[in-house]
């Protein structure tokens, strides 16, 4: 995009502010500032989205944002007082007031779009755009509006995913609007779309998640209820929406790599693949998933997430046990998730990992405040909210551990670890001596694709406790089949629950079984 203020040209496909024709000296992040100015000139913007947008939220000072304005104003000629371009809201932020006019849409020439980073280009882009009302909306006519905005400001949050802003999202209105003209304006990868239908007193609302790439639908969902719910609706709505596309998109990159030549993988790309292979629980695939993490590392030092994967690698070596050497895996899980802290030390993923580390040492107080931290860094974050409900459990907290465990569940039924989100719906009942419950929701985590041998070993115990001896000996069998040289040692080394009562009735389980 082109854009001509006075004498100034700001050509956010090359990266370039040019004066009379002239390309102007300018730093990286001055630019980026400004060009999010110029795109948002009908709205303030504040500290915090500058930060956000141009920093990728990063930590930084007011005096670091105060800089970039300055040096913006010093080369437009502008400045605190005159502010003929760009005005200071006191206490609020700061607006481009100066008569901006898109002159052409540039052609970008496969090079990255300003205002945004390198890492931003190839990590996933969305815009969510103001959803369609159909019938008579009445005092629910807001929702339209309302839902796309909350989604907006929660998928922020995801850290992992570039979000455009409400002001240029929300432009796009009606039922003509052109999926590639949206990408080539905006530069997204990812449209969402919706509808809200009012009928008698009945409300319901379709989204639609579209690739910009190919217009294909990645994933859609519907949702109904009665209008005197409405805000009940929303909030499902809005937690639900963002628990998907946290799965959906991740899911629909990584497919999209597969096609792709490992070593012509971006970053983004291989941490994608990665997490695919991490997932699986084997000795194999942990280590593809280590492979693609440093590929990912290499290509960009400064990805977290990455960082945060390989903590997760060597944390799976010391739960399952590839390695004897548990306290060098704990090591590494720790550098790796000190290092993604560093880059970022917001990101929910990096502070579920560290959290990890300590659950490998038994330490689970401490993994729990990590586990928290990452919650309430991003309240929809599953895995989060299951590891919490797993530390919660181990650590005798029944009840809360099954509270937070149904909510992960609900947020993401599709999540790539549901079956360990079920073995500890069954450890809530195996901690407070509800033996027939955990058995059943141990079947059914054991039988759960993905689930690895420690889970089949989690219904061994279940269906001991419960008095099913045939059940018990079926899993204790596809245990051995699967790794015959598993103790009662690594499962409590894997699952250091804290109530000695608990820790007797287990043993003395696996040990009927051999173990």
């Amino acid at each position: 995009m082109i854009y001509r203020f006075g004498h100034f040209e700001l050509d956010t496909a090359k990266a370039e502010l040019r004066s009379g024709g002239t390309v102007c000296s300018i730093e990286r992040q001055v630019f980026g500032v400004l060009t999010l100015l110029v795109e948002n000139r009908e709205r303030l913007v504040s500290r915090d989205e500058i930060i956000e947008k141009v920093w990728d939220g990063r930590i930084v000072s007011d005096g670091a944002v105060a800089s970039r304005i300055k040096s913006a104003r010093k080369i437009l000629g502008d400045d605190g007082k005159a502010q003929r371009f760009i005005k200071t809201i006191h206490r609020q932020g700061f607006r481009f007031v100066a008569d901006a006019k898109v002159a052409e849409v540039a052609d970008r020439g496969g090079e990255p779009p300003t205002g945004r980073s390198a890492e931003q280009t190839w990590r996933p882009s969305i815009a969510v755009l103001p959803f369609r009302s159909i019938g008579d909306a009445g005092s629910c006519s807001a929702i339209a509006d309302a839902l796309p905005h909350d989604l907006i400001t929660e998928l922020a949050r995801l850290r992992w995913l570039f979000v455009t802003a409400r002001g240029s999202s929300f432009r796009f209105r009606g039922s003509n609007v052109d999926v590639g003209e949206i990408a080539r304006l905006l530069d997204v990868r990812y449209c969402l779309f919706g509808t809200v239908e009012i009928s008698g007193e009945r409300l319901g609302v379709r989204v639609e998640l579209v690739d910009t790439r190919d217009g294909g639908v990645v994933w859609a969902e519907r949702f109904a209820g009665l209008l005197d719910d409405v805000h009940q609706i929303r909030e499902i709505m809005r937690s639900q929406i963002l628990s998907a596309l946290d799965i959906q998109i991740p899911l629909h990159e990584a497919a999209l790599a597969r096609l792709t030549v490992t070593e012509n993988l971006d970053a983004w790309s291989a941490y994608h693949l990665g997490l695919q292979h991490m997932y699986r629980f084997n000795r194999k695939d942990n280590g593809a998933a280590a492979a693609l993490f440093q590929q990912a590392i290499k290509q960009d030092p400064s990805f977290a997430r990455a960082h945060a994967g390989l903590s997760f690698v060597h944390f799976q070596t010391g739960f399952m046990h590839y390695s004897d050497d548990i306290a060098g895996e704990v090591a590494l899980a720790r550098r790796f998730a000190v290092r993604g802290l560093e880059l970022d030390p917001i990101d929910p993923f990096v502070n579920f990992a560290m959290g990890r580390t300590f659950w490998l040492e038994g330490d689970l107080e401490s993994s729990g405040v990590w586990l928290e931290r990452a919650t309430s860094i991003s309240p929809h974050y599953a895995q989060g909210i299951y590891a919490r409900a797993w530390t919660e459990a181990l650590a005798g907290q029944g009840l809360e551990g099954r509270r937070h465990v149904d909510l992960a569940m609900r947020l993401s039924p599709l999540d790539p670890l549901y079956y360990a989100m079920l073995a500890t719906r069954a450890f809530t009942h195996m901690m407070m001596r509800e033996d027939a419950e955990a058995a059943a929701w141990a079947e059914r985590a054991a039988r759960s694709p993905g689930a690895h041998v420690l889970i089949a070993l989690i219904a061994v115990v279940a269906h001991a406790l419960g008095g099913d001896e045939v059940r018990a000996a079926s899993w204790a069998a596809n245990v051995r089949l699967r790794n015959p040289a598993l103790t009662s040692s690594d499962f409590f080394r894997a699952f250091p629950m804290k109530s000695e009562a608990t820790r007797a009735r287990v043993s003395h389980a696996l040990a009927r079984f051999g173990f």
